[in-house]
């Protein structure tokens, strides 16, 4: 079957509105394509003209003369950062090709890809160019049509050097490896059944519970339903619904909703195959909710972690408050030297800020101020949602595993009260260049290695240049605790609106102060975003929604993002695009909007439900997660969790029960009904992710360390294989399968604040909504 979008998902499949990555600049230096010689796809593939159509960034240089094209190539940078290569290669999906390069000279081994031509950069072959003089031939077979690119990736020299090519071809044709989803064994003996993919955190007496079948045959099969004894429960015929090209395979859904019986250790039953054990029962996400916020406290910076809260595998050290061999963050300066002028112009600072404190990003120990401010402002949301319905669990204190319980304040809001004074310490102060101005991030000047724990880091730590998008997206996480500690903590409320004023007014005087795009050698992700228009709605969105201030009501309807679409594929919102999240707040708690202006963004809210349902409806896995080209994108998990928000948000404002089982069946997928058969969260199910990216939960690395902890996200699968571990384990992997359980595989298995802020949303929402 091949799969056509329904009109809903038609209307709603919109081209991202934004381009980054480390290749993202290569758009501005493409070259109009002429006619290859014969099957030549490679234009002068011997340099024999002139007119090759190669170029160069990160400062390599070309030279040409008969026969030979050479590049000069500055010493250090990371292999991405120094780069040659041609575009425009037309490649057809499952036509075989032959690489063939023949060069002289170099220093090192040079990486050189095959790779889509635009973000995600997917990757779809790669081979090595060794040093000296002969040539490298690679046989593979496309996978996509997009317009690909040749890349010579040539950083990372210790001394400048030369690399001279004599050939560059690119023909079809001739016999390769094939690409495509590797075969899955049959297990049954009929060779039919593949998999049975179910959701091994157990579902709901009420539904629905369907299960994904993976087979060779597109005819219907009979299954059954078996109980923890081995008593058939009940039976039925399975819905065959054709190839999906994201799981590489046939897939047939089994559908047991109706059936009423409860308990334990279920499983389903097709040719022979069974699946994982799995539970019906209600309540199951409440323990959910507490893991994945209880998450949040050993992943703080500047405090000993106590084994008797957070469990004694994970007691450990504080991190970054100085001790040697510890630089600490109490007393950080701004990024200064080589790395500063490339990247900021030799911008500085004369001032040091106290920004301890805070949490840990993902896997590394960097902090940074735009996935901090979703991350906190998804978690107030959760708390605000449960404020609105009356629901009780999250505005209990002593509902999750941290200090401050006991202190008579809502956990929730105490763990998000952590960030949020990091985020205040990242404000330039008063009286200086940029005052009231965020700083994007704070991290290492040089990375560390896996496994490394906080409080053994031995890199100095710098801030970086301000930027708009974090100050406006501060303003508007500010702007949010600041409503939502007023019944609480009306001094701390009153700090946060002050702080959110000053931000919001900073970053509307200097609006297009962005991050660089390529300081990953920094020992930190870039976070770069060259479009603040988002984060300002969203800001403005925020203050009104607290204040009631008119003017900041005609900022946000003065924004291009109020008439516009706030959502896009293949995500509703992330770090980089956060208009919905602003659309979204207005609609479910905008209550001093004038009647029509309310009108207008709730009704856009019930329609993006609708979309993202009509999208979860036609999966055959059952989540609200497809991009319009098939390929997953890095953070895929929390990507699928932003869209079912929007479901749940829609759920609240119409009350319409199809919304709240897209919710639910869309969680499935992430407990184990992928094309894996794999939970995606810790300890939830028998064959769960275990080994996040991680410098200090690296049992893998270090058996003397623990795994992370229960309710731990993985990232998911991510088409564009990134990383050693997914080259060398997934080459030619269909896109759900794009994902290995490794610690070295930061690509598809890192876990992230802003991936788990989400999660606990999602928890809570099915958790409180009966």
């Amino acid at each position: 079957m091949i799969k056509v979008p329904s009109p809903a998902r038609a209307a709603f499949l919109a081209p991202l509105r934004r381009s980054s990555g480390p290749l993202a600049f290569l758009g501005l230096v493409a070259l109009i394509a002429l006619p290859a010689l014969a099957d030549e796809l490679i234009l002068d593939s011997h340099f024999r003209s002139g007119k090759d159509q190669f170029w160069a960034a990160g400062g390599v240089t070309l030279s040409r003369s008969p026969g030979r094209l050479c590049m000069d190539v500055p010493a250090g940078g990371q292999p991405w950062e120094r780069l040659a290569g041609v575009n425009d290669l037309h490649l057809s999906p499952g036509e075989t090709y032959r690489l063939t390069l023949r060069a002289e000279g170099g220093v090192q081994p040079v990486p050189v890809l095959v790779q889509r031509g635009a973000e995600p950069w997917t990757e779809q072959a790669r081979m090595t160019l060794s040093p000296g003089n002969h040539p490298a031939h690679l046989d593979f077979t496309a996978r996509e049509s997009d317009p690909a690119q040749l890349v010579l990736q040539l950083g990372g020299a210790q001394s400048a050097y030369q690399i001279c090519l004599h050939e560059a071809s690119l023909k079809p044709g001739l016999a390769g490896a094939a690409a495509g989803a590797p075969p899955v064994a049959p297990q049954s003996g009929e060779g039919k059944v593949q998999l049975i993919a179910v959701n091994q955190g157990g579902y709901l007496p009420d539904g629905p519970k369907r299960a994904t079948l993976l087979a060779t045959t597109d005819a219907p099969l009979r299954f059954k339903l078996v109980d923890g004894s081995g008593l058939r429960v009940a039976s039925g015929v399975t819905e065959p619904r054709g190839m999906d090209p994201t799981a590489g395979a046939m897939t047939q859904v089994i559908d047991f909703t109706d059936v009423p019986a409860q308990g334990s250790n279920f499983h389903l039953e097709v040719g022979g195959v069974r699946s994982e054990p799995f539970s019906i029962r209600g309540g199951l996400y409440a323990k959910l909710r507490v893991d994945a916020l209880s998450w949040f406290y050993p992943q703080r910076s500047g405090i000993a972690i106590k084994g008797e809260i957070a469990g004694e595998d994970y007691a450990r050290a504080a991190g970054h408050v100085g001790v040697a061999p510890n630089k600490g963050d109490t007393k950080v300066g701004c990024l200064t030297g080589l790395a500063a002028a490339t990247l900021y112009g030799g911008w500085s600072c004369d001032y040091t800020l106290d920004v301890s404190g805070g949490w840990y990003d993902a896997g590394d120990q960097g902090k940074y101020a735009v996935s901090g401010a979703i991350s906190v402002a998804q978690l107030l949301g959760a708390y605000e949602r449960a404020v609105t319905t009356g629901a009780k669990a999250l505005t209990k204190d002593g509902l999750a595993r941290l200090p401050e319980a006991g202190n008579g304040q809502p956990d929730l809001l105490d763990e998000a009260r952590w960030e949020l004074d990091f985020l205040l310490s990242l404000q330039v102060p008063a009286g200086k260049p940029l005052a009231g101005m965020v700083h994007h991030k704070v991290h290492d000047t040089r990375w560390t290695e896996v496994p490394t724990l906080p409080a053994d880091d031995p890199e100095m730590r710098a801030l970086h240049r301000p930027s708009t998008t974090a100050t406006f997206a501060f303003a508007a996480a500010a702007a949010q605790g600041a409503r939502l500690f007023a019944a609480s903590d009306k001094t701390y409320a009153a700090t946060l609106l002050s702080a959110a004023r000053t931000a919001y007014q900073a970053a509307k005087a200097n609006p297009d102060l962005y991050p660089p795009t390529s300081d990953g050698q920094q020992g930190g992700g870039d976070y770069q975003d060259d479009d603040a228009s988002d984060e300002a709605y969203w800001a403005a969105a925020e203050l009104f929604i607290t204040t009631g201030e008119p003017d900041l009501l005609a900022d946000a309807k003065a924004s291009p993002h109020w008439e516009g679409s706030s959502f896009v594929l293949p995500a509703a919102f992330d770090w980089r695009s956060v208009a919905g999240l602003g659309r979204l707040d207005l609609a479910l708690y905008g209550t001093a909007l004038p009647p029509e202006d309310r009108a207008f963004v709730q009704a856009a809210i019930r329609q993006a439900g609708a979309d993202y349902l009509a999208l979860q409806q036609d999966e055959p896995f059952g989540h609200a997660y497809h991009p319009e080209d098939d390929q997953y994108n890095w953070g895929s998990n929390q990507m699928l969790l932003q869209n079912m928000l929007v479901m749940a948000a829609a759920y609240d404002l119409s009350q319409d029960k199809a919304l709240l089982k897209g919710v639910r069946e869309s969680m499935d997928y992430l407990l184990g009904r992928n094309a894996l058969g794999f939970s995606y969260i810790t300890g939830y199910g028998r064959r769960s992710a275990a080994n996040q990216h991680s410098r200090w939960y690296a049992h893998q690395a270090d058996p003397s360390l623990p795994n992370p902890p229960p309710g731990t996200l993985a990232g998911g699968p991510n088409s564009a294989l990134l990383d050693e571990v997914a080259r060398k384990q997934l080459q030619g992997c269909a896109p759900q399968r794009c994902y290995v359980d490794d610690i070295k595989a930061w690509a598809s298995n890192e876990m992230a604040i802003n991936w788990n802020a989400p999660l606990v949303a999602v928890a809570s929402f099915l958790a409180d909504t009966p």
